[in-house]
């Protein structure tokens, strides 16, 4: 795979053979098969491990988000008791069981 960089622009070329047929490019070689075929599962590989990294930032934020909720209900009820206390209702207990 031969890269041609030419800075001045001259227009589309054409490459053909003095009797007017197009030049064929050469064909691909066995290395560049492997190297496209090496990018690709590269590439793959890649998005795997970042699929199987967010999955496992999703499943180690569970336990917090079990905490995080134990701690908004304590406080909730909490919350709740002392209004009931300042009200003058009647004493019920924090934790219902």
């Amino acid at each position: 795979m031969k890269i041609h960089i030419s800075r001045v622009r001259s227009g589309p070329q054409l490459d053909m053979t003095p009797d007017g047929q197009f030049v064929e490019p050469p064909p691909e070689t066995p290395s560049e098969k492997l190297f496209r075929y090496g990018v690709a599962v590269a590439v793959l590989a890649a998005l795997a491990a970042m699929a199987a990294l967010a999955l496992w930032v999703a499943f180690a934020l569970i336990p917090v988000a079990v905490v995080a909720g134990l701690i908004a209900y304590g406080a909730f009820r909490w919350r709740m008791w002392r209004l009931g206390r300042s009200a003058g209702g009647d004493l019920r207990p924090l934790f219902p069981g």
